[in-house]
């Protein structure tokens, strides 16, 4: 699986895609037109930064052109795609995901799934992180149930499983969605960090619960 679109870099001559790895985490790979060795680099989860593998020369692949992979690719959606077309008709093959990838795989291809990323995208499709919690915040507060969990003093944690869930409900019309359905939904939307993808989100609840004990 890699993320859509292919972007072309200006730093270096190349090409680039942001991508799950083998090991269940998210990379960046960029291929020159010069030179058929690629160079790959894995995503940091506590920083959100490129990190090359060992093998990746860093004289072809400067830092540079890993950073600007990573902003032009930010918020592309997942999406199953068997080779990436460049210049010239020339086609690079993305091997198969192993396995235990084939759940990811069939929550990218569902219907539901496109629905909730063609809901939050720009014109650009790509994902508006600013857009989603600014929908999932709208809701709670025109929510009698989440105003009810606050007042109890109910978790952050799940006032906001609560307003995700209801509104991937709502927006797909599937009601059957599982939580381990939804939480995958979640962690395929931001590869990175899904927690910080509704940090607005988060922060808000934080108030209507500190609110709520005054």
């Amino acid at each position: 699986m890699i993320r859509t679109n292919t972007v072309q870099l200006s730093v270096i001559p190349a090409y680039a895609y942001r991508h799950k790895l083998k090991d269940g985490g998210s990379g960046i790979t960029i291929l020159r037109k010069d030179t058929a060795q690629p160079g790959i680099a894995s995503i940091s989860k506590t920083s959100g930064e490129a990190i090359p593998s060992a093998n990746t020369d860093t004289k072809l692949y400067p830092a540079e052109a890993f950073a600007e992979a990573m902003a032009m690719t930010n918020g592309m959606p997942y999406k199953n795609k068997k080779n990436v077309k460049m210049e010239k008709a020339e086609i690079i093959e993305v091997k198969d995901e192993p396995a235990e990838k084939q759940e990811e795989e069939v929550i990218i291809n569902s219907d539901e799934y496109q629905m909730i990323v063609d809901k939050y995208s720009d014109k650009n499709g790509k994902l508006s992180y600013a857009l989603m919690n600014k929908d999932f915040i709208k809701f709670a507060h025109s929510s009698k149930i989440v105003r009810d969990m606050t007042a109890e003093g109910k978790s952050a944690a799940s006032i906001r499983n609560y307003i995700i869930s209801n509104k991937f409900k709502n927006i797909t019309g599937n009601d059957d969605l599982t939580s381990k359905e939804l939480k995958k939904i979640v962690e395929l939307l931001d590869e990175v960090s899904p927690k910080g993808v509704y940090k607005e989100l988060n922060d808000e609840i934080r108030k209507m619960l500190g609110k709520a004990k005054k």
